[in-house]
């Protein structure tokens, strides 16, 4: 299986840094990982309506131009399904079995995400109805993706 992470922004936090390499070395035994990174756009102190419309128009563009064929498109957003760690195991592994074997996950900047990169996504997933700063949900999300393969695959794993 392949599993892709787009993302807005840089993560410049060594502690983010070193917790990201961490999992993905971890998720090396059981995926490949690509982490893929677009520019994000400086939201100014009292941005109006249309003009954070669009920066997310913006940053959405970037994100869209790496979504491929074949991949299996899923946004994180604050209004997604909520699951919990064995209902999204069994979510990832139902997708394999139906033969999806590339899960692209998209993470959005301070703003979040676009209509159009929400209108492509197959799904939504909600990890809280807590806002958390992008750096730390790529963080989140790795450590959730590790999680539901050693629950695919019967490995323990604390709790």
């Amino acid at each position: 299986m392949k599993i892709t992470v787009l993302a807005v922004g840089k993560v410049k936090e060594k502690f983010y840094v070193q917790a990201i390499a961490e999992y993905a070395k971890r998720l090396g035994r059981y995926c490949t990982l690509e982490i893929v990174e677009v520019a994000d756009e400086k939201t100014p102190d009292g941005a109006g309506q249309a003009l954070c419309r669009k920066i997310l128009e913006t940053e959405g563009e970037r994100l869209l131009s790496h979504v491929r064929d074949g991949m299996y498109l899923i946004a994180l957003a604050i209004d997604g399904r909520e699951q919990d760690s064995e209902e999204l195991a069994k979510k990832m592994e139902e997708l394999t079995l139906r033969g999806e074997s590339h899960l692209a996950f998209v993470i959005g900047g301070s703003l979040g995400l676009s209509q159009q990169v929400l209108k492509r996504a197959r799904e939504r997933w909600s990890f809280s109805r807590l806002t958390f700063p992008h750096q730390l949900m790529r963080v989140i999300l790795l450590e959730q993706i590790y999680r539901g393969f050693r629950i695919i695959h019967g490995e323990p794993y604390h709790k």
